[in-house]
């Protein structure tokens, strides 16, 4: 029971300032930035969500940051690709969880294992303090996958199916 109210307090204290510090305005931008050059390059989308400290409910129901990352993939659309090709990158500051959510077209042809290497590569930058960086690292592998397996055909462009905007909840 006594840990259940301390991580209820963890997510509480955890807020936009904690946001802020660990990426702020210009960091955002570069990120977007990234992510609108990536998806020139191949027919998939990628969506960066970043988020201080879980909702109260998810807190009640002893919820964690994976049901949570699957539950923004659908609200934010992220699934609804032509392609099948979305990918979800989350961050919870207040656990410091990682999560990536890939939609079926691109999770079908990339291993567990690959996908774990991008997290491990995440979580050394975050520890480290470099969540831009490591975030940048993140879109840019995911980046890489969706170039092989989703590429462009010459002079072909990819719409814009979800904004590039990275979220902060």
């Amino acid at each position: 029971m006594m840990q259940r109210w301390k991580r209820l307090l963890k997510h509480r204290w955890t807020d936009e300032r904690d946001l802020q510090r660990a990426l702020p305005a210009p960091a955002v931008q570069r990120l977007e930035t990234q992510v609108r050059a990536s998806e020139t390059r191949h027919a998939g989308e990628i969506c960066v969500c970043v988020e201080a400290g879980l909702p109260l409910s998810y807190l009640w129901k002893q919820l964690r940051a994976r049901d949570r990352a699957v539950t923004l993939f659908g609200k934010l659309r992220v699934w609804d690709t032509e392609a099948n090709s979305g990918v979800l990158i989350y961050l919870l500051l207040a656990e410091h969880s990682i999560e990536i959510v890939a939609d079926r077209g691109l999770n079908a042809l990339v291993s567990p294992a690959q996908w774990q290497t991008i997290i491990e590569g995440l979580r050394t930058a975050l520890r480290a303090g470099e969540f831009e960086q490591g975030l940048s690292q993140a879109v840019a592998a995911v980046d890489e996958m969706l170039q092989q397996h989703f590429p462009l055909a010459a002079g072909e462009l990819n719409p814009n199916e979800l904004p590039d905007a990275v979220i902060l909840l």
